[in-house]
């Protein structure tokens, strides 16, 4: 029996150690297996520092298609669609309407008739077709402004034409302003992005740009024929990556330069010399293809040709620019001061200030040198419109840097630095507003109807106020507009 215990300790024991043994080794294997999973299968960008963040600003939350794969397009058939429902519409463009949202909610407002026809032009929607009462004469307007008016006026009508029929648009009357500079109460091109100057009394609802219909400029023309060359130049560089195994932002590569070309005098005035700072600069450095636009127009690029460019500098001008969203169609990377003026589709902007990636650094430019004192970046007002600096190897799709151009340069070398992250930047970009349709035409038209009934829905006025006004059918219009009737 004494025997039988002894042994029964004995393989007891041993049964122990060997349980021992195989559990260091699974736990041996399970370690070499995690750290291997570590070094070789997550992707560099996981692994960066410069995920580091400013604490200054709040983490950043994903938006449903910032890292769509920039070929994944959804079909021709649906962005080229003008008939989609409103249900239709919010499916497949989902954070489209937030301008129209941001202020409907404000509430009511009250929409007056100004005297002799200045202002704003006024237009009535009733049983879905367009008709003109109130607008500026051609004589006290300039050729473009004439061409903005008119472009925009046939968004409408478009918008209006290919409305479902289960859906009509309400009866209204609607003020349309066709300069830069936003009017309120009224449709305009942009908005304030500073808080300070877009209050509770302010009524700007953000509409498509005239471009959206055409430019009829040497660079650009249609929106259209713009957007499919750009397409051709994706083409290209894609067919090229998908040859190799590697990176196509390091083999076959685009430009690996920033560039921009403008005129220097187009600032407003709160961003000082913005443009000739840019140009001065950058003179001679190379890494950029920067250049005043020469006034007979012999260095202009076409439009497409800016995606061909690593990086494309995108300034505003006295108030936003009309070619952001050319630059949004690019799979590079846009570098920009923080936007002061919010486009209607400004915000799925996701941008990574430069300051919150390490290791950028800002230099004064010469002749200042180190006397010139920096101005703090981001501004207070920066930091009010633009809460969130954004994970720049996870969302963002745009990158912000100071207004004086003062780490420009530094940027771009750490871009350069970290190539898989800036391809990244560029590949959200172009997923978003080209894969994800929020530059096509489907998305468009949604956009319009919406606004028309968000418009509709706060404004308030006096019938009697308009009764006197002869209403113009847009069809006829549109041709005295053409024919100088």
């Amino acid at each position: 029996m004494g025997g039988m215990t002894t042994s029964l300790r004995s393989s007891r024991r041993g049964g122990n150690l060997a349980s021992t043994a195989r559990l260091r080794q699974v736990i041996i294997i399970s370690v070499i297996c995690l750290a291997l999973y570590c070094f070789l299968l997550v992707p560099d960008h996981s692994l960066d520092s410069s995920r580091t963040v400013l604490d200054t600003f709040p983490q950043s939350r994903t938006h449903p298609h910032s890292n769509q794969n920039a070929e994944q397009k959804l079909p021709e058939e649906l962005l080229n669609n003008r008939f989609l429902t409103s249900t239709q519409c919010a499916t497949t463009f989902p954070d489209l309407t937030k301008e129209i949202d941001t202020v409907v909610a404000k509430g009511p407002f009250t929409l007056t008739r100004h005297p002799h026809d200045l202002g704003p032009l006024i237009a009535r929607i009733r049983n879905n077709k367009l008709s003109i009462l109130s607008y500026a004469r051609k004589s006290d307007l300039s050729k473009d402004m004439l061409q903005h008016r008119s472009a925009t006026l046939h968004q409408i009508a478009n918008a209006l034409l290919t409305t479902p029929p289960t859906e009509p648009l309400p009866d209204t009357i609607l003020a349309f302003n066709h300069e830069d500079d936003p009017h309120s109460p009224s449709l305009s091109y942009a908005r304030p992005a500073d808080p300070a100057f877009d209050g509770p009394t302010r009524r700007f609802f953000a509409i498509p740009h005239f471009s959206f219909y055409a430019w009829p400029i040497a660079s650009v023309g249609s929106f259209s024929r713009a957007a499919a060359a750009i397409r051709a130049v994706e083409t290209q560089y894609a067919s090229s990556s998908s040859s190799s195994s590697s990176s196509s932002w390091t083999t076959h590569s685009k430009i690996p330069r920033a560039v921009w070309r403008g005129t220097t005098w187009f600032n407003n005035p709160r961003a000082g010399r913005l443009r000739q700072d840019l140009v001065a600069g950058t003179r001679d450095k190379p890494w950029a293809d920067v250049e005043a636009l020469h006034g007979n127009g012999s260095n202009a690029l076409g439009i497409e040709d800016f995606c061909r460019y690593r990086y494309v500098v995108y300034t505003e001008g006295v108030t936003y620019s009309g070619r952001l969203q050319y630059h949004q169609l690019c799979a590079s990377v846009v570098l920009a001061p923080p936007l002061a003026w919010m486009q209607h589709l400004t915000h799925l902007a996701r941008p990574v200030f430069s300051s919150s990636l390490d290791g950028v650094q800002r230099l004064p430019a010469p002749p200042a040198g180190e006397s010139r004192r920096l101005a703090p970046y981001p501004a207070p007002w920066v930091q009010a419109a633009w809460p969130t600096s954004h994970d720049p190897a996870a969302d963002a799709n745009m990158v912000f840097v100071a207004p004086d151009w003062s780490d420009l340069e530094s940027t771009v070398e750490w871009l350069e630095q970290h190539p898989r992250i800036a391809e990244g930047i560029a590949r959200r970009q172009r997923a978003l507003f080209d894969g994800a349709g929020y530059l096509s035409v489907a998305a468009e038209n949604c956009y319009w109807r919406a606004l028309l009934r968000g418009w509709s829905s706060v404004v308030r006025f006096d019938e009697r106020e308009f009764d006197d006004l002869d209403e113009m059918p847009w069809e006829e219009f549109s041709l005295k507009e053409i024919h100088n009737t």
